[in-house]
């Protein structure tokens, strides 16, 4: 049984999942999550922009796995920004999935009428289409912008974390209301460097781990929930097989002494909506 983080509304969310970005809707998303379905997993990540959830959600509907067993977490879209328009996407997400209820939904990228699009998730938990609400690619600058605004806290935000990445000034803002952090790519997207640490290397010989595993340990024992993403099933396999070794506290410092600070991608950065707006068209076939 995958151990679960509560979260600041009270539900309980299994701190490691799957995630399924950039896994294609040509079937490999459906073979994927119904892998990690058998392996164990009980959390599965997707989004509006990830042109999947018809799969994800046929894929939890052939697993046989009682509905209230498994965390579903999809993501509204920029395009569906302000609240009749997010109303409705919500509502598609549903059907797409083929779910009566959402477990998180999550402003995917933060611009626009971020307020407007909150107050229709808000309705939508009330009314019971979702579960739990919240954030995503949310840095500091930008939570102080729009989260004073919301008249109920988000319960996650789900970011870019790594080792290498550790969002320390945001996880100390994110502490005061009890929010909790997501990490995309919790393993730097195969960032070679990262996996061939020293650091890491050495912890991989002494537990007998690979260094995926180390480094999904140490982010989980930060409090960090986790969905590392595969399409190969040893290795969703492997990256589900954290929980039988505990890192010890100096261990932990020494892996906390890796953060540099500066990750991939830039929420802050000067474009980045309009970058996104340009690269996602998630009305193209309706």
């Amino acid at each position: 049984m995958t151990p679960t983080i509560k979260l600041n509304d009270g539900s309980e969310i299994p701190s490691i999942g799957f995630g399924t970005f950039q896994i294609p809707s040509d079937g490999s998303t459906y073979q994927a999550v119904s892998e990690a379905l058998k392996l164990g997993y009980r959390h599965i990540d997707t989004a509006v922009a990830y042109f999947n959830e018809a799969e994800v959600g046929q894929a939890i509907k052939d697993s046989g796995i009682p509905r209230d067993q498994i965390w579903v977490t999809s993501k509204l879209w920029l395009q569906d920004f302000g609240f009749d328009a997010a109303t409705k996407a919500i509502d598609t997400s549903l059907t797409k999935l083929g779910l009566d209820y959402m477990d998180l939904y999550l402003i995917h990228q933060p611009y626009g009428d971020v307020p407007g699009a909150w107050r229709a998730m808000e309705a939508a938990k009330q009314a019971g289409k979702i579960k739990s609400i919240g954030v995503s690619n949310m840095t500091p600058k930008i939570w102080e912008k729009f989260v004073p605004q919301f008249a109920t806290k988000p319960a996650v935000n789900q970011v870019e974390f790594n080792p290498y990445f550790q969002q320390k000034s945001l996880r100390a803002l994110l502490a005061v209301d009890d929010v909790k952090l997501e990490a995309w790519a919790p393993l730097g997207q195969g960032n070679r460097a990262l996996l061939n640490d020293p650091v890491i290397t050495k912890l991989t010989e002494k537990y007998g781990k690979d260094a995926g595993q180390i480094i999904l340990r140490f982010e989980n024992q930060s409090g960090v929930i986790v969905f590392p993403k595969s399409v190969h099933v040893a290795r969703i396999k492997s990256n589900l097989d954290i929980f039988d070794f505990e890192l010890t506290p100096t261990e932990m410092t020494t892996i906390e002494q890796l953060d540099t600070g500066k990750g991939r991608h830039d929420p802050d950065a000067d474009g980045v909506q309009e970058m996104l707006l340009g690269a996602f068209d998630v009305h193209a076939n309706d």
